[in-house]
């Protein structure tokens, strides 16, 4: 007697219909498209968390190759030092104080956010759907809170810099060009941003897949 056929006959009657019902559904071609990429969206995202997301570039009159400064979801690397001296003058924040919460949590998160996906993807369950939005809201909530502590730093100079009346409240552009005073800002996302935003496409089409075969296996019980 094969484990299914036990399986199905100590079941009760409720819960025979159900694992057929997961049967049915794990025999669709939609099925195991959507476990694929649930599965490869799961991998795009924890290979972005070792590659950069932004990268801005400081024009400056002293710096004729321009100043930069690389984030990544946990760290910054870059010209962060000579950056800081700059923007001192103005009444800046130092930018490691920047997120600091965020990018403490960030490798925790990054690997719950992956675990979540992956039980979507192997858990038969219609409920567990949500644990994909994490994942397919992730690039754009790193974007959102870039602007937040950009307009935050900007708007919030100390009043006892040196140079701080010369410069009016502002927010660095968190893509493309900017003007602050005599400088200027060009801001660019980064590989680790745009397979983020693969793996949230990915999530997204593995939901609809999911969904999918669902429907097709209501179908053929009917």
């Amino acid at each position: 007697m094969s484990a299914v056929e036990s399986t199905s006959k100590t079941a009760k009657p409720g819960e025979s219909e159900e694992l057929s019902t997961i049967a049915q559904i794990s025999r669709q071609p939609s099925f195991r498209l959507s476990t694929a990429l649930l599965i490869a969206a799961a991998a795009l995202l924890a290979i972005s968390t070792f590659l950069p997301y932004w990268k801005m570039r400081l024009n400056a009159p002293q710096y004729p190759n321009g100043l930069f400064v690389t984030v990544y979801v946990n760290h910054m690397e870059g010209d962060v030092a000579e950056i800081d001296g700059l923007n001192h003058y103005i009444g800046m924040r130092p930018l490691v104080e920047a997120a600091e919460i965020e990018r403490a949590i960030a490798p925790i998160a990054m690997v719950v956010i992956g675990l979540m996906i992956i039980g979507v993807a192997f858990i038969h369950s219609k409920w567990l759907a949500v644990f994909a939005i994490p994942a397919m809201t992730f690039p754009f909530v790193f974007i959102g809170d870039l602007w937040v502590w950009l307009w935050y730093y900007g708007n919030n100079l100390d009043p006892r810099a040196p140079l701080s009346s010369a410069i009016a409240p502002f927010t660095p552009a968190v893509l493309g060009t900017g003007d602050v005073g005599q400088f200027s800002t060009t801001a660019v996302l980064q590989a680790g941003w745009y397979l983020a935003l693969a793996a949230a496409i990915l999530a997204g089409f593995g939901l609809h897949y999911r969904r999918v075969a669902r429907q097709a296996a209501e179908r053929s019980k009917q």
